[in-house]
């Protein structure tokens, strides 16, 4: 995890998933620090995570006014209800739909929840966030900002893209990342995370993209992608792309375990020596994985190794790092 601030008001939580055979995903939450502070989503739902502490390190979380949620997936809620704990005057911005889909686990309390929909404003003190929906989203409460005092455009997890290392996925800027690789990455995400794009009529698509080209963003923050400056054109042309691209088709079992076949399972986890007085159900150690299990975490540590092989960690230059 990585942490840098931009020239816009806004400090970047940049975080990875690694998606095996896809890359490394980026996972980005952002602070926008404003006279009432914003934080946009709150990271992985992984049990590694500790979103409040990392939060910590920017700003103090007590002093966080709202969370504004652009959609309920668990790469967005990580940490949620702990970020409402320690912040006692933040309120949730989200949809009507958004606030459903989080009851099913967890039901936010409605006096911290603010409902806002896509072409709807919230005032922050020293500037206007207005909503705004992407053309490309996985969740039907996807709602995205629109900073307008920087011109900055939060996109949720529109213009993501899955990338070759992890040190790209936790780049400061995607001029990072390689033309090639972004304009795969990026239409390859399209098909997984939006697998509808395909089955839309192209022109109707295409019109929604036509408020963001108005806008004419001075930043493009993506959860999925490093940020974004200056490629605006380029962005979108990869989403007029979209509905005639390839779609994405997954690995069935037997592609799994042609892949698993090529690793050898390491070691068995050897059985814990059974001390008196100790109960049966002890006798299962928490620590025994099951081949599969075992396999995979090698496949993770070897590709991780590898990537870290191609590309050394790039530092951000000195007005982008904190």
């Amino acid at each position: 995890m990585q942490t840098h601030r931009t020239d816009q008001d806004v400090t970047v939580l940049a975080d990875m998933a690694e998606i095996p055979g896809l890359g490394f995903l980026p996972v980005n939450a952002f602070v926008i620090h404003t006279e009432q502070p914003v934080v946009i989503d709150t990271g992985l739902s992984t049990d590694d995570k500790d979103f409040v502490s990392w939060l910590s390190g920017t700003i103090d979380p007590a002093d966080v006014r709202w969370i504004w949620l652009t959609h309920p997936d668990r790469d967005h809620t990580g940490g949620l209800y702990d970020l409402l704990e320690a912040a006692p005057q933040a309120r949730v911005v989200t949809t009507f739909l958004g606030v459903g889909i989080l009851s099913t686990e967890r039901p936010l309390p409605m006096d911290r929840v603010y409902l806002l929909n896509p072409g709807q404003q919230l005032d922050v003190g020293d500037r206007l966030l207005s909503g705004l929906r992407p053309p490309l989203f996985d969740n039907p409460a996807t709602v995205g900002v629109v900073d307008h005092k920087t011109g900055a455009l939060f996109s949720s997890d529109c213009f993501g893209s899955p990338l070759p290392t992890s040190d790209a996925a936790l780049a400061c800027d995607v001029h990072e990342v390689s033309p090639d690789d972004l304009r795969a990455g990026q239409l390859l995400w399209a098909g997984v995370d939006s697998p509808w794009v395909h089955n839309v009529d192209s022109a109707k698509f295409r019109a929604s993209i036509d408020p963001i080209r108005t806008l004419d963003p001075s930043t493009i923050f993506s959860t999925h992608l490093p940020t974004a400056r200056g490629l605006n054109q380029t962005l979108l042309e990869m989403l007029h792309e979209t509905p005639d691209s390839p779609p994405f088709v997954g690995p069935d079992q037997a592609a799994l375990e042609a892949m698993l076949a090529q690793f050898e399972p390491e070691m068995p986890v050897p059985a814990r020596r059974l001390t008196p007085g100790t109960s049966s159900r002890s006798r299962q150690s928490p620590a025994r994985a099951s081949p599969t299990m075992i396999r995979l975490g090698r496949i993770r540590r070897l590709s991780l190794t590898r990537s870290r092989s191609l590309i050394s960690p790039v530092p951000c230059s000195p007005d982008w790092r904190v």
